[in-house]
C-alpha cells in the first residue's frame, strides 16, 4: 500500500498544497515505493507564515501555564500515538526497532516533561542595577528539521519555541510522511489556537529557503547539513534574522593509554553505529595510541561481528538499512575513494546482508590523516581508526576537522577530562557517561552556532530587553 501524503496544516486547517511536484519515498528494507508526497510551494509558506503573525499577538499574551498545558496536551496526543510512531520512524528511517522505541520516541516523549520542568523555574525576568531585564519571544519562528531523528528534532525546536511565546512554521523532512502525519495528527487533536503551530512539507530550496528569507519571519532553528546549513545562513542574513543551527559532525573518540581498551571500544563501536551511523553526533572516529592499536583492531572486529543487520522492522536486528538509494549510492560512492587512498578494511565478512533495500555492512578502516574518512560525514555505519603517538598529537587529531559538535575520551579521569577541556566540541563524554537531557546540545566551529535541550535550549527562543527605571536592586 502506498501512503499519499498531499496536505499542508495551516491555521489549525488541513489544506490542499499549492504544490504540484511529487516526491516518491522508497521503503528502506526493500526499495519498494512507500509514499508519495506532494510537495509544498512558496504560496503553502506564505500563507503558513501569516498564519502564525496573525496568532502571535494572542499567544504571546497567554499566560506560561497556559502555553504549558497545551504543550503537555500534544505530549499526551503523542503518548497516544507512541507504538505507531516507533514503527513509522523504524520504516520510514530504517531505525531498528529497540533504537526506534528508546531513543527516537521515548527520548523526545521525555524531553517535552524536561521543557516543561524547565520553563517553570526559569527566570523569566530579573534587576540588574536600576535595569529590569526581561525575556521577550522573538515571534514567528521557522523551525526546519531533518530526516535522521523527525520526532526528536521537532520536539526540540517546536517545544521550546511553544513555550516561550512564539508562534512557528514547521518544515520537516519530506522523506519521513507517515511520522509527521502522526505528529501533527496529535497537535491538532491538542487543540493549539489557530495559527499558532502550522506545518508545510517540501523541500529546502523551496519552502525552507522561502521561510529563512521571508521578511516576516523572526527566527530560524535549522538542523541538517554543514553546507545547507550556510545556505539557509545566506538567505536569512538579508533581514538580519536570529539563526540557530545544528549542523554535520566527525566526532572523535579519543583513548588515552591507560583506557580500559575493550570497554572504549565496545561504546565506541556502539556510538558510531547507532541509527545505523545516520547521527550527526556520531563517535565516527576512533583515536587510539600507536602501541595499542593491534590489540584494538582485535576488539573492533569483535564488536562488528555482533552487529546483525537486516529488516528494521525485525526486533533482533541492530543495523538496518540506510533512508534512501541516494545516500546508500553516497556511502558506497565514499568508501571506494577510502580504499583507494590506502584505507585498510577491518573486520570479517559479513555475508548476511540482504541484498534488497539499501544495507550498508556495518564496518572500519584504519585511515590515515589524509583519508577522506579522516574528516568527511559519511552518515552511515563506517568507523575510521586513527593512530597517536602521544596525547598532544591525540588532541590535535580530534580538532583537526571542520565540525565540533561531540566527542568521548576514555582513561583516568582527572586526565581525560583535561584533554576534553582541550578537545573543541559541543559535549564530551568522559567514559561512557550517560546522556544528560538538560544539558545544552550544540557544535563548534561549522557543527553549528546555538544550543538545544534544558534551560539553554530555552534561551535559544527568547531576546532580552533592558528595561531602565529609578527603582535600585538591593545589596
Amino acid at each position: 500500500m502506498t501512503y499519499v501524503y498531499d496536505r499542508q496544516y495551516i491555521n489549525g486547517d488541513w489544506c490542499a498544497s499549492q504544490g504540484d511536484e511529487l516526491i516518491v519515498v522508497q521503503n528502506p528494507n526493500t526499495g519498494e515505493l512507500a509514499a508519495q508526497v506532494t510537495t509544498g510551494h512558496p504560496q503553502d509558506a506564505q500563507a503558513a507564515v501569516q498564519a502564525a503573525q496573525a496568532a502571535f499577538p494572542r499567544w504571546s499574551a497567554l499566560a506560561l501555564e497556559g502555553r504549558v498545558q497545551l504543550v503537555l496536551k500534544w505530549a499526551a496526543a503523542l503518548q497516544e500515538r507512541k507504538e505507531s510512531l516507533v514503527r513509522a520512524i523504524a520504516a520510514e528511517v530504517g531505525t531498528p526497532l529497540r533504537i526506534s522505541r528508546m531513543v527516537q520516541v521515548e527520548a523526545p516523549l521525555h524531553n517535552i516533561e524536561n521543557f516543561v520542568d524547565t520553563v517553570r523555574s526559569f527566570e523569566w525576568e530579573k534587576r540588574i542595577g536600576n535595569s529590569l531585564v526581561v525575556r521577550d519571544p522573538f515571534g514567528v519562528v521557522a523551525c526546519i528539521t531533518p530526516w535522521n531523528f523527525p520526532l526528536h528534532q521537532i520536539v526540540l525546536k517546536l517545544v521550546p519555541a511553544l513555550l516561550t511565546g512564539n508562534t512557528v512554521v514547521l518544515k520537516p523532512s519530506e522523506l519521513t510522511p507517515q511520522t509527521v502525519q502522526l505528529i501533527v495528527e496529535a497537535l491538532h487533536e491538542a487543540g493549539f489556537p489557530d495559527g499558532v503551530v502550522n506545518v508545510v512539507n517540501g523541500c529546502g530550496p523551496t519552502v525552507g529557503a522561502c521561510l529563512a528569507g521571508s521578511d516576516a519571519v523572526d527566527m530560524v532553528s535549522f538542523t541538517g547539513s554543514t553546507e545547507a546549513g550556510k545556505a539557509v545562513i545566506v538567505l536569512a542574513a538579508q533581514n538580519v534574522k536570529k539563526v540557530a543551527t545544528e549542523l554535520g559532525g566527525k566526532s572523535p573518540s579519543v583513548v588515552l593509554p591507560g583506557a580500559e581498551l575493550e570497554r572504549a571500544i565496545k561504546a565506541s563501536v556502539a556510538a558510531c553505529m547507532l541509527n545505523n551511523g545516520q547521527t550527526c553526533s556520531a563517535l565516527t572516529r576512533l583515536l587510539i595510541p600507536v602501541e595499542r592499536v593491534d590489540e584494538a583492531i582485535q576488539f573492533i572486529e569483535k564488536e562488528l561481528a555482533k552487529l546483525s543487520v537486516g529488516c528494521s522492522l525485525d526486533e533482533g536486528n541492530r543495523i538496518g538499512p540506510l533512508i534512501s538509494s541516494r545516500q546508500q549510492a553516497k556511502v558506497e560512492s565514499l568508501l571506494e575513494t577510502v580504499r583507494e587512498q590506502g584505507g585498510v578494511g577491518i573486520g570479517v565478512a559479513q555475508d548476511n546482508i540482504p541484498d534488497h533495500g539499501f544495507f550498508i555492512a556495518p564496518q572500519a578502516f584504519k585511515v590515515d590523516e589524509s583519508n577522506i574518512l579522516a574528516h568527511a560525514e559519511v552518515f552511515g555505519p563506517v568507523l575510521a581508526v586513527l593512530t597517536y603517538t602521544d596525547v598532544d598529537e591525540a588532541v590535535r587529531i580530534a580538532n583537526s576537522t571542520i565540525y565540533g559538535l561531540a566527542a568521548a575520551v576514555w582513561g583516568d579521569e582527572a586526565e581525560a577530562v583535561d584533554v576534553a577541556r582541550r578537545i573543541q566540541a559541543g559535549q564530551v563524554d568522559i567514559n561512557g557517561a550517560r546522556f544528560n537531557a538538560l544539558a545544552p546540545f550544540g557544535g563548534y566551529k561549522q557543527s553549528g552556532v546555538g544550543r538545544e535541550a534544558g534551560e539553554y535550549g530555552v534561551e535559544e527562543f527568547l531576546q532580552v530587553k533592558s528595561i531602565q527605571t529609578q527603582q535600585q536592586s538591593g545589596g
